[in-house]
């Protein structure tokens, strides 16, 4: 297995597909979708723009659906939601199709919805998918950050980190084995400086600053911490995903 690690989705390779891609966007969208299709959730359909999710949207009964939506860290006015997972209860969800548009991690979907395999990840959710890439032993693995606006960010590079680090020390590989770019050493590094203080990482981040600004300290909380949820995205169509039964 090699794994790639891409900073943002304009940095991955034009001309190519992965057999699987890994969607990561820690503050929220991979958090709000895990913790979505967790607390029973239909599904989860992702959306760059907002007039389309909004036209699709309209195709499905209210009592069935969701809108989320999120520019700059903040909710769009008339949807339903922001991008906060800890607004996704189960009486919420359950049951529901949540329609989300977010400001960069449904970029990063939609960039990588042509690989044979594409899920999305987070903090919480790491263990699931290290779980599923050990079972599948996809031969090449691109984990694609979503940064912020086009540029980097440590909350998505830690978290690509954490997922290579697992996959590492459970093979028993060399580094040189598994490591498909010198992006992937760096996350490994920036994982292992950081493992056991997360939500330090997060408030050093950039993003994790604008959220503080909006008073969003407890959304930082839940999304550092790992592993909590054993529940994988996975996409069924493109721009689709749902939670992978075996």
């Amino acid at each position: 297995m090699k794994i790639f690690v891409y900073h943002t989705p304009e940095l991955t390779p034009i001309d190519t597909v992965p057999e699987c891609a890994i969607a990561v966007d820690v503050l929220r969208a991979t958090s709000t979708m895990a913790t979505v299709l967790a607390a029973g959730g239909e599904a989860v359909q992702v959306f760059s723009d907002l007039n389309q999710l909004m036209t699709v949207s309209e195709a499905w009964p209210p009592e069935k659906r969701l809108r989320a939506g999120e520019r700059g860290g903040a909710k769009v006015a008339g949807f339903d939601l922001g991008n906060s997972p800890l607004d996704c209860t189960a009486d919420l969800v359950a049951g529901r199709r949540l329609f989300i548009s977010t400001t960069n991690g449904t970029r990063a979907l939609q960039r990588i919805e042509k690989a044979p395999i594409v899920l999305a990840a987070a903090l919480i959710n790491r263990a699931a998918v290290v779980k599923f890439l050990l079972e599948k032993q996809p031969e090449t693995v691109w984990i694609v950050g979503s940064g912020w606006e086009g540029s980097y960010s440590l909350e998505d590079t830690v978290c690509a980190g954490a997922i290579a680090h697992s996959i590492w020390q459970k093979t028993n590989s060399s580094l040189e084995e598994i490591s498909g770019n010198d992006e992937l050493i760096s996350a490994i590094s920036l994982y292992s400086q950081w493992e056991n203080d997360l939500l330090g990482l997060l408030n050093q981040a950039s993003h994790g600053q604008r959220l503080l600004r909006l008073e969003c300290l407890e959304d930082l909380k839940y999304c550092s911490q790992t592993d909590i949820l054993d529940i994988l995205p996975i996409q069924q169509e493109p721009g689709v995903l749902k939670s992978w039964h075996q």
